[in-house]
């Protein structure tokens, strides 16, 4: 089969594998469609080790089932998955929370990816969806968990309700893109994107229909928002956050540009901020996601890019060097 193969950093090639098969427990699907994550360009710069060159990248995916070692699951069907391989009996997968389990593995890290034809997946972690689900859709329903359980997270915190606060999200990535989307679905009026790329700003102003601002020309104003979602977490935007946040409110960290840095916990503390972290979705946002997507929560995704997997490497090239307005590229098989 072809994949598209992470060969050394900056550099992803089409290559010839070897199909997969199917464990007892666990199905091969055709690959459909499969985004190009944050992570993956992270990886892709020689910056994660935990993932290797002569790895298969790819966790944003949908596909048909291909063949099935799992009873019940048969050939034809059309599933996304949750791209965490979790034990399911730890006390984290007990309470609901499998996305904390701390003996989970991941697709597109320790077993290959969806950037190629076909990939294995235990049963278990595939989700159902409406089969008529544009693929666009199906395959944007990981980073959209990501942003629900982040967004979710956060209103259980927030002093007054999100439509009487005043928002700002740091990054017009598809993160903070589908964070804003969703928030305006929910409410919020008072609504800020930050983001450096002229395109992306561009495009979260048409997308979203919120204000924009350009940090390198004007930085978010001091103790101004109420809630703070930075979905890009490097140092310098961590700063931003904390100094843009008003006292009581709230700062969500999602992104994870920067592994360390610098915090202010004399402000933090004397102003009595909210500082959440957040990882990845459980398998019931990831459903939730799914019937979000299928009602158009956020939105009509025009502005999701398709490319051809063959294009992969040309992609990220674009994506890296903010050629490419659409906050999501998907490629497509």
């Amino acid at each position: 089969m072809k994949a598209l193969v992470y060969t050394s950093p900056g550099q992803v090639e089409l290559l010839e594998r070897p199909a997969p098969e199917a464990a007892p427990g666990e199905v091969v699907l055709q690959i459909e469609a499969v985004g190009i994550c944050g992570s993956d360009m992270h990886a892709w710069h020689g910056h994660d080790p935990r993932r290797r060159p002569g790895l298969v990248l790819g966790h944003e995916f949908v596909g048909s089932i291909a063949s099935s070692s799992a009873p019940g699951y048969e050939p034809g069907r059309r599933f996304t998955g949750n791209p965490l391989i979790t034990c399911g009996h730890c006390d984290w997968c007990v309470q609901g929370r499998n996305n904390l389990c701390a003996h989970r593995t991941m697709v597109g890290m320790t077993r290959p990816g969806a950037f190629a034809e076909q990939m294995s997946l235990p049963a278990a972690s595939l989700i159902e969806m409406p089969q008529d689900l544009p693929a666009r859709a199906a395959a944007l329903t990981e980073p959209a968990a990501t942003a629900w359980h982040a967004v979710n997270l956060s209103l259980h915190a927030l002093a007054r309700p999100l439509h009487e606060c005043r928002v700002l999200v740091i990054g017009g990535g598809a993160i903070g893109l589908l964070a804003a989307l969703l928030m305006r679905h929910l409410g919020a009026a008072a609504l800020t994107v930050s983001e450096a790329n002229t395109l992306r700003r561009e495009a979260v102003a048409r997308e979203v229909g919120c204000a924009t601002l350009d940090v390198r020309q004007t930085p978010p104003p001091e103790s101004a928002y109420d809630f703070v979602f930075d979905a890009v977490g490097a140092a310098a935007t961590r700063r931003q956050a904390l100094a843009s946040v008003q006292p009581g409110g709230v700062v969500m960290h999602v992104g994870l540009q920067d592994w360390a840095s610098e915090i202010d916990m004399r402000r933090l503390t004397l102003a009595e901020i909210t500082l959440l972290g957040t990882y990845t979705y459980t398998t019931a946002d990831l459903r939730a996601t799914v019937a979000a997507l299928a009602r158009g929560a956020f939105g009509d995704l025009a502005w999701v890019e398709e490319r051809p997997l063959a294009g992969g490497q040309q992609a990220f090239l674009d994506l890296d060097a903010g050629r490419c307005a659409a906050a999501k590229v998907i490629l497509v098989l």
